[in-house]
């Protein structure tokens, strides 16, 4: 009975010591364990592992790639016009004896913040090497490679890998927004003016050509009414002088009808003349004075 009572409280230390000895590592982890805060042993690969109870102890990190978004950040190009750019990076904790020498116990959260310094130094530094036109151009993914590259370089010191940077969005202070879209405007007005004076030389141009080609044209066709006009007259007189030629009385009898109707018309009805005259030769006779 008193052996009992003795050996149980030993077997309850053993097993306590035996189950403290073991832990898993999952295969998303990676593990390291501690001895008074210095590195003894890198568990890696998933599974079970031990440890000396009470004077060791695991610390776990996740061995997944990771993200961290990066603050609304003011870089100023070459150009001098200011953005604000937000962004964020991939990573993963690639040597994690080096991660824990260079973090200590702030473990993740530190290192963030560290990244986050990387990060927004570099992205000032590359996107103020270049002026906002190609920032915002094609020439952005470039740019996105060009930040990724010195960000590895610089996390290597934290034990971390960086996979990938990206810019979300890029855009105009809100101070400079308005501004800009004034200056915007007024370069749209200021093409639509030129665009509206150049619209209205070229009507101009096509109105003065109208009017000359116009001009010819009536010019033109008056003159060759002219000509038609004078042949005819001249056949005219020509028939004219044919049947004076062949019958004179009869053709002063018909120039004599003629100068009867043009004068006879409506509203001509009243004549001063001598009854003497001339005019009156054939309304006196058939056969005219002789």
């Amino acid at each position: 009975m008193r052996k009992t009572t003795y050996l149980l409280p030993v077997l309850v230390v053993a097993i306590v010591a035996g189950l403290s000895s073991v832990f898993i590592v999952d295969e998303r982890e990676k593990a390291l364990v501690l001895q008074f805060g210095r590195v003894v042993s890198v568990k890696e690969d998933p599974g079970l592992a031990f440890k000396i109870p009470l004077i060791q102890e695991v610390v776990k990190y996740d061995d997944r790639i990771l993200s961290r978004e990066v603050g609304p950040l003011e870089v100023t190009p070459l150009d001098d016009r200011r953005l604000i750019v937000d962004a964020f990076a991939r990573y993963r904790i690639a040597n994690v004896t080096q991660f824990r020498q260079a973090v200590g116990a702030g473990g993740v959260e530190l290192a963030e913040q560290r990244l986050d310094n990387i990060l927004r130094a570099q992205t000032r530094e590359v996107l103020g090497s270049v002026r906002s036109d190609s920032i915002l151009s094609a020439d952005r993914g470039a740019l996105m490679n060009r930040i990724r590259d010195a960000a590895i370089f610089e996390a290597r010191s934290l034990g971390l890998e960086v996979v990938d940077v990206r810019l979300k969005r890029t855009d105009l202070p809100q101070a400079n927004l308005e501004a800009t879209f004034a200056r915007m405007r007024a370069e749209r007005e200021r093409e639509a003016a030129d665009e509206i004076a150049r619209g209205e030389e070229a009507a101009q141009r096509v109105r003065a050509q109208a009017d000359r080609t116009v001009v010819e044209l009536v010019s033109d066709a008056q003159r060759q009414s002219e000509i038609v006009r004078g042949e005819a007259d001249a056949e005219r007189n020509g028939i004219f002088a044919t049947a004076f030629g062949a019958d004179p009385e009869f053709f002063e009898f018909y120039r004599s009808l003629n100068a009867y109707k043009n004068a006879l018309q409506s509203g001509n009805s009243s004549m001063v003349m001598s009854p003497d005259s001339d005019f009156f030769n054939y309304l006196k006779s058939d056969q005219g004075r002789p």
